[in-house]
C-alpha cells in the first residue's frame, strides 16, 4: 500500500517562492491566484490527492510554511 499524506500551507507565511512545487515530486503544489494580506501569491495545494508525505516541501520551505502530515 502506497504512503498518503496531506500538506497544509500556511497562507500569510508564504512568500511565494515557489520552492515547493519544484520541490514537489508528484506535483501536489501549485501559485494561488489570489495574493495573501502581505501581496505575494502564495503556494496552494492544487492536487491532494497526489500527495505521498515525501516531505521535500517541507524540507525547501525557507519560511517554514508548510505541514506534512501523513495518513
Amino acid at each position: 500500500m502506497a504512503i498518503k499524506g496531506t500538506v497544509e500551507v500556511d497562507r500569510e507565511r508564504c512568500k511565494g517562492c515557489q520552492l515547493c512545487i519544484r520541490a514537489c515530486p508528484t506535483k501536489v503544489l501549485g501559485v494561488d491566484t489570489e495574493a495573501n494580506s502581505w501581496g505575494y501569491f502564495p503556494a496552494k495545494v492544487i492536487a491532494a490527492d497526489k500527495c505521498i508525505a515525501c516531505g521535500a516541501c517541507f524540507t525547501v520551505c525557507p519560511d517554514v510554511a508548510i505541514t506534512v502530515y501523513k495518513l
